[in-house]
């Protein structure tokens, strides 16, 4: 949501008027009402009336349902008998995803819009991938030109060999996966490792626009008198490092100073295997979990941390996924500690943009090293970043770029 968000927001400076279209009356499991004041007065903003699925699922576990539709998927061993049916339900009716009753209702409904308004590009954004079909099918009923933006993979993402699909519904996923790709006119994506892999399943035009960081006025708070380690987001269970709280447990032993000034930040929705973990390291006493916050309390409590945790699944499929959150942690100032797997996209950002530093799961003693090199800047009232070549990720930067993409490719 940031990033069209973001993209709409500057997508006037440079002659493109876009027009937004938005269900009426969707489901959404976290909400964020403040982000409603960065929506230009000036946006067109088309509306229309659809079908939410999860309201009937919270029939069965209204808890279990939001947790789901949320992405915390719990650990296989540990799901009870809704949960293992929610999922089924989620990856076998529901393909592509549980939007999938938007499709009709939206072609219906804009087919009329855009000759009406005289609109020949049309641009989806996924997940959920459910949009993509509205493409797909506005494109063959209408003359017109469809750019696809995929913020995360499709087939290939984390998330999806957790959703139990028969080899029916694999194949299906599939299947749509390739007609959206070789249908469309353009492809974006936000990292290379996505764009390669697209690249074997279309001959379309690829481009690769990241997310990125918007200027935004943010009320300063001093920095924690605390060593704070931040982690903002959902903790996911497939997230859960290890080698980071076996780290801290050590620290805490081994260094009675440590023990004292040690705070872990958890903001954003938390899975009870992480929660479970940090318990069994004995690292719960220091854990200040605040819950799901907003936008705005994130850029503030990002800006205030001593150190931010930037944590990915230790997967082939997670090495092209780029958090969002890496571009708001970069311009804050603060050092990142990012965890997961090698020769991952955003490993080579924060390299590059010298915002901290990367480890993969296996470098628990030098994640161990470096944890207490920042805590020894910490106490020498030291500890910060000096980034480079950030101007990059700027929101406008990057709107520059999809304009300059739309206007060549259409």
């Amino acid at each position: 949501m940031q990033r069209w968000l973001k993209f709409v927001k500057y997508l006037p400076d440079f002659g493109i008027e876009p027009h937004v279209y938005i269900p009426e009356n969707p489901t959404y499991p976290l909400q964020d009402d403040k982000l409603i004041k960065n929506v230009s007065e000036n946006t067109i903003i088309v509306k229309n009336k659809i079908f939410e699925p999860y309201g009937l699922a919270s029939i069965f576990s209204k808890n279990k349902a939001k947790k789901i539709s949320s992405g915390i998927i719990p650990n296989q061993k540990k799901q009870s008998v809704i949960e293992k049916f929610l999922l089924w339900v989620r990856g076998n009716l529901f393909i592509p995803d549980a939007r999938v009753f938007w499709v009709k209702p939206s072609v219906r409904y804009l087919k009329d819009y855009l000759k009406e308004h005289q609109i020949d590009t049309v641009i989806t954004t996924g997940p959920p991938h459910s949009l993509h079909l509205i493409g797909l099918q506005l494109k063959k009923e209408v003359k017109m030109n469809w750019l696809t933006d995929f913020r995360d993979p499709w087939t290939t993402i984390g998330y999806h060999k957790q959703l139990k699909l028969s080899s029916w519904a694999a194949k299906k996923h599939k299947k749509l996966e390739q007609e959206v790709l070789q249908t469309c006119d353009a492809v974006i994506v936000t990292s290379e490792n996505t764009k390669n892999e697209f690249l074997r399943i279309t001959n379309k035009p690829i481009e690769v626009i990241t997310n990125g960081y918007d200027v935004e006025k943010i009320i300063k708070k001093p920095l924690d008198s605390q060593f704070s380690l931040a982690h903002i987001g959902s903790f996911l269970s497939e997230r859960n490092p290890q080698i980071l709280w076996e780290s801290l447990a050590e620290l805490i032993t081994e260094n009675q100073l440590f023990a004292t000034c040690f705070e872990l930040k958890l903001m954003g929705a938390v899975s009870n295997e992480v929660l479970e973990s940090i318990s069994k390291y004995k690292l719960a006493n220091y854990v200040n979990n605040k819950g799901y916050i907003s936008h705005e309390e994130a850029l503030q409590e990002q800006r205030c941390s001593q150190v931010l945790l930037l944590i990915e699944i230790d997967s082939e499929e997670t090495k092209c996924i780029i958090p969002g959150k890496l571009f708001e942690y970069m311009v804050s100032e603060r050092p990142i500690i990012a965890i997961g797997p090698q020769e991952t996209d955003f490993e080579r950002i924060i390299k590059s943009t010298n915002t901290g530093t990367f480890f993969n799961y296996q470098d628990k003693e030098a994640l161990k090293n470096q944890i207490l090199n920042y805590f020894n800047a910490y106490l020498e009232n030291s500890l910060k970043t000096f980034p480079v070549g950030l101007q990059q990720y700027s929101r406008k930067s990057l709107t520059e770029r999809l304009s300059k993409f739309l206007i060549s490719e259409f």
